[in-house]
């Protein structure tokens, strides 16, 4: 029992019940606090026990077998001291025995729970190892009426490692079978060493580094260690990791005032006094003679002093880009200007949320790349990464830089088009996300509206097409997959906000203006600004590119729609003209569905069309966004790299530009060399690591937990049984919690004011399956096998159909008021992993490691966002992998990033240029041909024709495609090669009269690529 603090806050009453929750868990896995059993307990307990050693070596002689079932618990260590040593072993054990027939039925159940055996082993071992303590513990156990059973302490002494070894271990030595007992398993099993004098190992799977602590005291065998007092140590069922959440001002200087009203009113002071205590940590951090210091006192490796200087010149040099970003505010007025109408946007966007100032590291971004804005030739070279911890704060940081970019847009004549274009790795995009853009938007269009800035209004497009949101609205199908203004679900089911972003009511209505030919998101709430009027959220591809909004978001895929549509060029460059009928918007090239280019059906607008209103050069967009940069690997990593390419080339040819590109990762390994792949650019990355783990000028652990990770390796039963009866567990705590707050109050330590936030953040689970398999298998076996009535599991996974999805997370969102009502669990996949923040979502249970660490890290950043959070990992202990990380897996979450494999990718993939050359060549014919020719291209005949009038060779064509892709070394002469190989295969085809091709699309040994990966289309989620 324990009395809660007075006082006792809701953060602190969550972090207590975490710990009585995790305490319940274990017990319920080793079976303690129980005296008797109806089952087998070897079939119910899944830490703590041991099997017999005949067992083990019946069942195979390989390592695997043994972790599965281990018949024995230790601890490695490395003595510091040369033979013979004396060591204390001290041992905890209990037995489950079954009742005899004489005995009756116990109406508890036939298995009774030992006392516990616990005994001091005392061991005096040279070089050659022994056994000890046998009769002595098999005398104990008969003692606890359990005889026949054996142990021992089992002591070996490796010396064939650089430095001798000493392995200790506590191991069942009983029969496989004793009739009179029933089982020998032990149970509740512990083994404490203390009495020699050890030296550290050095973590093996990590290099050395400046940064980090490699020590590691102990290992344990088949369990964890602790060190409960200096010398000693204990195993542990479970490994146990506490992490603390961030402080974002770790300066020695009072934290200046980054209000948003400041920063709108009077920026400059504040921007100077940031600058300068980073000037000033810098110098007391990095300096040359601090270096010197901390390379003597810590014993520095020559290579981890060559790994500080490196890192303290990227310090110094991430100091002077902010160091020229505020010289850039005071000398520009412009800049300043478009810096201070954005802070006046954001912090009405952020009005009732809860915090109206930038984190200190968001403004040092914003400084360190603003130059983009009057330099963009020469930072278009760079790739700047935001590297922070999930949760920090990286979307508000886009939008600050991006509300920048479009308020200076307007301020030099950029009045319309695209100044934004933000795009997510992802099959499903996150409707949160979504909504943050447009309520960053609505501020910004408010701001703009009074300040007085001209052009056109601040907007938002949404660019995914097919599944989430229509490609196109049609007068009537001709095609089962099209959208006509009377499709079933039109308008209702393409709402895409959550709630109007200029009045934050949900008051949302869908209407579909067919004068206008417009889906359009209205706000039906008589007090909003924008009340009567359709909200400027655009969702269907094609008004996308009518309108072209300030912003558009979408998924990935869509980028190889610029080798289809000819329309795709309005995000990288201009339209053709502007259709004379009001609100058709832009124009692009004539086709036979468009005669005069309008993408209105039927536009009477006639062929007289209005020219583009500013400078054609100016519709190029000033910043592509990469969102999850890190999952850019792989195939889609390499196809990418093209399609990066060719953005790149067509916004040259048609506007002399090439836009910024920002990114976001969850990994900084081969961050460099990444990006050097994909955007053939140099990566720069925000806020350079610090001088410790974790801790640098802009960050900083405090005592405040995080979250709470329990790694888990199951013994002798499935992983499936142990995921049950951890989140049975989980779900009978929080009902225990409502139907007898008292007692669970006292024994949390926990103040019964806080019962109803407490059911609210942890009454749902997440279980989380690295296998689409695992997800759907967890759902049913705990469906079957809970003990806890009414458990109502959900999935949420890339198979999720759209309105499921929905459903499922606007009821986490806005749980129904009776507990029993509500989702318990939810079964989910990598789906969850990027942009879903519940935060009523704070345990987790995951079915072992995901395959990259770079998952794991954002998997389980989705549970303790704002509160404490619990992870189970349940480790598949018979994978190789999963076991290496069991035993080092305090390091595995304290240093994550050092355990992220390098991204693996490259654009030199034969494979991949045959499935991109295709969009390359007819992107240049579409983009920029086409509209040069001021003629049609769009048939096989007619680009025919222009090839013969302009002279265009297939020789010619080749290498421009291969300048294009960057295949400029000689490594790339094979490349270049396949290029021309392909390109001769299309032109002539071209120029073959019998040729079938009806479209130029059609023309050439494969058509350009409808998306960059071949999988389902893309969704939003909301989130």
């Amino acid at each position: 029992m324990t009395s809660p603090a007075p006082d006792q806050s809701a953060r602190e009453a969550c972090n207590a019940f975490v710990d009585w929750l995790d305490s319940r868990v274990i017990a319920a896995g080793r079976g303690d606090g129980l005296d008797r059993l109806e089952v087998a307990p070897a079939s119910t307990f899944w830490l703590g026990r041991l099997a017999t050693e005949d067992e083990v070596r019946q069942g195979g002689d390989d390592d695997r077998s043994e972790r599965l079932d281990p018949c024995a618990i230790g601890i490695r260590l490395r003595p510091a001291d040369t033979a013979p040593w004396s060591i204390t072993a001290t041992v905890q054990a209990r037995a489950w025995v079954k009742d005899s027939k004489k005995d009756g039925p116990d109406p508890q159940g036939p298995w009774r729970r030992s006392d516990l055996v616990e005994e001091v082993v005392t061991v005096r071992v040279d070089t050659g190892g022994g056994s000890f303590g046998s009769t002595q513990l098999e005398n104990a156990f008969a003692a606890v009426g359990a005889p026949g059973l054996s142990a021992e302490v089992r002591v070996d002494v490796e010396d064939w490692h650089k430095q001798t070894e000493i392995v200790v271990e506590f191991v069942n030595t009983s029969p496989r079978k004793l009739p009179a007992l029933g089982d020998t398993h032990l149970f509740e099993t512990q083994l404490e060493v203390s009495g020699v004098a050890t030296a550290s190992f050095q973590l093996e799977a990590l290099p050395d580094s400046f940064r980090y602590d490699r020590d590691v005291h102990a290992y344990g065998i088949n369990v964890g260690v602790d060190e409960p007092s200096p010398g000693t140590f204990r195993t542990t069922d479970t490994v146990s990791v506490q992490t603390y959440r961030p402080t974002y001002w770790h300066g020695t200087e009072t934290q200046p005032d980054l209000s948003f009203a400041t920063m709108a009113a009077d920026p400059l002071p504040q921007l100077q006094a940031l600058v300068d205590a980073l000037a000033s940590y810098d110098d007391a951090h990095w300096s040359p003679s601090v270096l010197d210091a901390r390379a003597a006192e810590e014993s520095w490796q020559p290579s981890m002093r060559a790994e500080a200087d490196r890192s303290a010149s990227e310090v110094f040099a991430e100091l002077e880009r902010l160091r020229s970003g505020l010289e850039l505010l005071r000398t520009r007025d412009d800049v300043l200007r478009a810096f201070q109408l954005m802070n006046m946007a954001i912090e009405r966007s952020s009005e009732g949320r809860g915090y109206d100032a930038w984190r200190p590291f968001q403004v040092g971004f914003l400084l360190s790349t603003i130059g983009f804005l009057v330099d963009p030739e020469r930072e278009a070279d760079y790739v700047d990464t935001v590297w922070f911890a999930t949760g920090g704060g990286k979307t508000e940081t886009y939008l600050g830089l991006l509300l920048t970019a479009a308020f200076f847009d307007r301020l030099t004549g950029k009045t319309m088009g695209v100044t934004a274009w933000s795009r997510f790795p992802l099959r499903l995009l996150s409707l949160q996300q979504t909504q943050r853009f447009a309520d960053a938007l609505a501020g910004a269009e408010l701001v703009r509206k009074e300040e007085g800035v001209g052009g056109t209004q601040f907007s938002l497009g949404f660019l995914v097409g097919r599944a989430g949101t229509p490609n196109k609205i049609v007068p009537k199908t001709e095609k089962d997959d099209e959208v006509t203004p009377d499709s079933p679900g039109m308008p209702d089911k393409y709402r895409v906000l959550l709630h109007c972003p200029f009045c934050g009511s949900d008051s949302l209505q869908m209407s579909f203006h067919r004068e206008r030919w417009k889906l359009e998101h209205r706000c039906s709430n008589q007090d909003c600004t924008t009340h009567g009027q359709a909200l400027p959220m655009y969702v269907v591809d094609q008004e996308v590119f009518r309108f072209l909004p300030t912003v558009v978001v979408g998924t990935l895929d869509k980028a190889a729609s610029i080798g289809l549509q000819q329309a795709m060029r309005g995000l990288v460059g201009p339209p053709q003209k502007v259709c004379p009928v009001s609100w058709h918007g832009f124009t692009y090239a004539e086709r036979s569905a468009a005669p005069n280019g309008c993408l209105v059906p039927g536009c009477q607008g006639g062929n007289v069309l209005k020219p583009l209103p500013i400078d054609a050069k100016r519709f190029g967009p000033s910043l592509r966004l990469q969102d999850e940069l890190h999952l850019l690997r792989d195939s889609l990593g390499a196809v990418d790299s093209h399609y990066e390419s060719l953005l790149d080339h067509v916004q040259y040819e048609l506007c002399g530009t090439r836009a910024k590109i920002v990114a976001s990762s969850a990994t900084l390994t081969g961050y460099e060399r990444q990006i050097e792949v994909l955007y053939q650019r140099k990566g720069r990355v925000f806020p350079q690591p610090g001088p410790w783990a974790g801790e640098s000028f802009w960050t900083a652990p405090i005592e405040e937990p995080l979250r709470k990770f329990v790694a888990v390796a199951p013994r002798g039963v499935t992983l499936e049984h142990v995921s049950d009866r951890t989140l049975d567990t989980l779900q009978r705590c929080v009902r225990e919690l409502m139907e007898d707050p008292a007692r669970v109050c006292s024994e949390a330590g926990v103040d019964p004011s806080h019962l109803g936030t407490l059911v609210s953040l942890y009454g749902t689970n997440v279980v989380y399956g690295t296998t689409l398999y695992d997800v759907e298998a967890a759902g049913r076996s705990l469906g079957n096998n809970n003990t806890v009535e009414s458990i109502e599991v959900e999935q949420l996974t890339g198979q999720t159909d759209f309105d499921d999805v929905r459903a499922v997370l606007d009821r986490l969102d806005n749980p129904e008021a009776e507990f029993h009502e509500r989702i318990h669990v939810i079964a989910a996949s990598s789906m969850l992993s990027h942009g879903v923040d519940v935060d009523r979502l704070n345990t987790m249970v995951m079915l072992g490691l995901p395959l990259t660490t770079a998952e794991f890290i954002q998997t389980t950043a989705r549970v303790g966002r704002k509160f404490p959070g619990l992870v189970y990992v349940l480790h598949k202990i018979g994978r190789e992998r999963d076991a290496q990380t069991f035993r080092q897996f305090e390091q595995y979450v304290r240093q994550g990033d050092r355990f992220v494999d390098a991204i693996p990718i490259t654009r030199r993939s034969r494979r991949v240029l045959d499935l991109t050359v295709a969009g390359v060549v007819n992107a240049r014919t579409l983009m920029i041909r086409e509209p040069a020719s001021k003629q049609r291209l769009s048939t096989p005949a007619k680009l025919r024709d222009y090839a013969r009038d302009s002279g265009l060779t297939a020789t010619d064509e080749a290498e421009a495609v291969g300048d294009v892709l960057g295949f400029d070394d000689a490594q790339d002469t094979a490349h270049r090669e396949q290029i021309a190989e392909w390109v001769q295969e299309w032109y002539a085809e071209l120029h073959e009269p019998t040729s079938k091709a009806k479209f130029v699309t059609d023309v050439g040994p494969r058509p350009p690529m409808m998306s960059l990966r071949d999988v389902e289309a893309s969704a939003p989620i909301h989130d």
